[in-house]
Order: structure tokens, then sequence, then C-alpha cells
């Protein structure tokens, strides 16, 4: 069975951050152990227990004893996003998206008369989303056109 950001939801260990953005950016709600501060291993264990959250890890004793564990071998995020559509998750960006790629926060429709800083596009012109937890802007730009062709 597939692994869909609708239905399945991932905690990475200290060393997958990297690919906690590519995750946020394809729909997932993907917590990531290092903005909570946690390193040990039973306690990154614990917590996606706790929240029935699917480990992704490159530490391959802790994915031995957590269950629902998918392990990576890659440091590269290519290798890894690779592993994980050998595992079968789903790997396609959101049409529209829904979590913070900085914090996993919830993503909120800037509306189209909004002011937003000189750095960001007008959402009158471009499609705008700001974080509801960390306020961070976002927009469908070079950035998305590049995980988009890594994606591909």
């Amino acid at each position: 069975m597939a692994v869909r950001p609708e239905t399945d939801r991932f905690l990475l260990d200290v060393m997958c951050g990297k690919l906690a953005v590519y995750l946020r950016m394809c729909g997932y709600d993907a917590a990531y152990a290092g903005d909570r501060g946690i390193e040990a291993d039973d306690e990154i264990r614990r917590e996606a227990e706790a929240e029935g959250r699917s480990l992704l890890t490159r530490d391959e004793a802790l994915a031995d004893r957590t269950e629902d564990a998918i392990l990576l071998t890659k440091r590269d995020i290519e290798g890894q996003l690779a592993e994980l559509e050998a595992a079968d998750v789903r790997l396609e960006l959101a049409a529209e998206p829904s979590h913070c790629g900085r914090c996993n926060g919830p993503l909120e429709a800037v509306p189209e008369d909004a002011d937003t800083p000189d750095y960001a596009p007008d959402p009158a012109e471009t499609d705008c989303w700001r974080c509801a937890s960390c306020g961070q802007l976002f927009w469908k730009g070079s950035h998305w056109e590049r995980v988009a062709e890594t994606l591909a």
C-alpha cells in the first residue's frame, strides 16, 4: 500500500533534516527531531510511536528497534528520495502547499489585498501562503521549480 500525504505522517531523525523540507513540499506532515531538540534514539522512537508517525532514520540500530521505521542508507537528498520511492512513498509536489518548509506548521492562503514584505511577490498576482506557526511566507518560485526537478 502506497504511503500518501493524506494518510501518513513522519518523524525524521536529526540526520534527515533536508529531507523534511522535501516531504513537507509534497504535502506530508513531516516533523523533524532537530526542530524539537530531540537527539536521543529512545526519545525519538517514543515520540514517533506516541504520535503515530513513521520514523525516517539513517540509524540502522534505531530503525531495527522501531516499528514502522524506514531506514535510509544514502547521505544525499537524491539518494534518500530514491529510497523513499522504492519504499512506495508517494513523492510529488502538492498542488497547494499545506505544511511550512521551515517548521511544519499549517499554511494559510494570503488574501490578495494583504501586505507582504518587499522580497515577496504581490499576492494579487501570485498565490502566497503564510505559516500560521512561524509567519514564514511561501509561494511557488524558483525553489519550488528546483524541488520539482529533483523529484522528477
